[in-house]
């Protein structure tokens, strides 16, 4: 997050880590920086408190929510402690535990600010799942709405500002995206239709939203989609003390079942309910999708204002670009889409040679051209336009799992070791 002439950036020293198959949990300190955004200079370095090491996704890491700034302060989030304030100098401000969050691949989600409000969304793989908004100015709790309807997620918030009405909150979440009335944190509408993990950020254009969840592969594949029984016959079957709970060894008595325990008993408690199984059911009939949402409404949207959508191609962490009229979408493989955002229509499909790799980061723009930063650190320039060409593949020989910055002519990209600033010579 940039602000005037400071990048502020979340960070680690790892002295440690033990790795569990693909988890990794990461020993060490957590750090705040400020960095000279003109000359690349630490100004400032605060560590954050760690009152716990959780393990992460390889792929993730304590420090993965980026931090976000009004000008004048700077806030941060660690899984591993919760909120912190620090001022524009690094003086603490206020400090708020959180946690520990119950979520199999650790956080992904950034605070965001909306007025006076710090926003952050805190889903979960138990029945705990909520949305936080809290005092910037003290760290109190001004609202703390529960979302037991929703598992695991990694979605950053986006604030919608309607031409008329109260600002509201866009949360892509598991199965539904749903917004939030921004100033008391009252569920104003959903719209059902997204898969059940979600990562991207919302993108808002007028009064049209996207909102975008797949898979790893981001293919729409009806072998994926299971038709479970409900729980009543389940009861029937295996409920052996009639007690309308299943226990571990009422129903995972072989090991087939037993593969899928921690996928329907998320908070551990050794059984599950009507509530479990209904969100574990709904989880297995999610499909990958990209709804575009025309706003308007309220409760359930589903039927009346989905524009449409579109299943197949579609990126599972990176968030759509919607640059000079054309959306952009960037997928693992390194496959790169443009559609029209008032149809869904695809407009070019094609792969960025040079660059045929896992991608974390969203497409940026400006000046004409589309920026793209893959997992190995394959920075690709495209000149921008529905039938995008590329025109430059750099490699910057590093993993980066970073967005990059636009601030003016300059473009800020971090990698795991090295954060660069490019700019034209001739603007120098």
């Amino acid at each position: 997050m940039i602000a005037v002439d400071l990048i502020f950036i979340t960070g680690g020293e790892s002295t440690h880590s033990s790795v569990n198959s693909d988890h990794i949990a990461y020993q060490g300190k957590l750090y705040t920086l400020a960095i000279n955004r003109h000359t690349g200079k630490v100004v400032w370095r605060r560590e954050a408190p760690r009152n716990r090491v959780t393990g992460y996704q390889v792929n993730n890491s304590p420090a993965t929510p980026s931090a976000v700034t009004d000008g004048k302060n700077v806030y941060v989030f660690f899984g591993d402690f919760g909120l912190l304030a620090y001022s524009k100098d690094g003086a603490e401000r206020w400090r708020l535990p959180l946690g520990p969050l119950n979520n199999q691949n650790g956080v992904g989600s950034s605070p965001i600010l909306y007025g006076d409000l710090l926003v952050l969304t805190c889903d979960q793989d138990n029945n705990d799942s909520y949305l936080l908004a809290v005092d910037k100015n003290t760290g109190r709790v001004r609202w703390k709405t529960p979302r037991p309807e929703v598992t695991r997620s990694y979605v950053t918030p986006a604030v919608y500002q309607p031409q008329h009405g109260p600002a509201e909150l866009i949360v892509p979440g598991p199965l539904q995206v749903t917004a939030y009335y921004a100033a008391t944190g009252e569920k104003a509408w959903w719209v059902r239709g997204l898969w059940w993990q979600s990562k991207s950020v919302p993108v808002i254009d007028s009064d049209t939203i996207y909102a975008i969840s797949a898979d790893t592969q981001g293919e729409e594949d009806s072998n994926k989609q299971k038709e479970l029984p409900t729980f009543t016959e389940l009861l029937a079957k295996y409920d052996a003390n009639h007690d309308a709970k299943l226990t571990i060894d009422e129903f995972f008595s072989d090991s087939t079942m037993q593969k899928i325990a921690p996928g329907i008993d998320r908070d551990r408690k050794g059984f599950f309910d009507e509530h479990d199984w209904g969100i574990y059911r709904a989880t297995m009939a999610a499909r990958n999708n990209l709804l575009a949402i025309r706003h308007g409404g309220q409760g359930d949207l589903t039927d009346t204002n989905v524009i449409w959508s579109i299943q197949k191609g579609l990126p599972s962490c990176t968030s759509p670009l919607i640059y000079q009229g054309v959306m952009y979408l960037v997928k693992n493989g390194g496959i790169l889409t443009t559609l029209d955002p008032k149809t869904g229509k695809i407009l070019k499909q094609g792969r960025l040679r040079g660059a045929l790799d896992e991608y974390y980061a969203s497409p940026v723009a400006a000046a004409g051209k589309v920026f793209l930063l893959s997992q190995s650190g394959k920075a690709t320039v495209v000149e921008a336009g529905a039938n995008w060409e590329i025109l430059k593949v750099n490699d910057l020989e590093d993993d980066s799992y970073a967005t990059p910055a636009i601030v003016d002519d300059r473009l800020y990209v971090r990698t795991r070791g090295t954060l660069y600033c490019f700019a034209d010579k001739q603007s120098e």
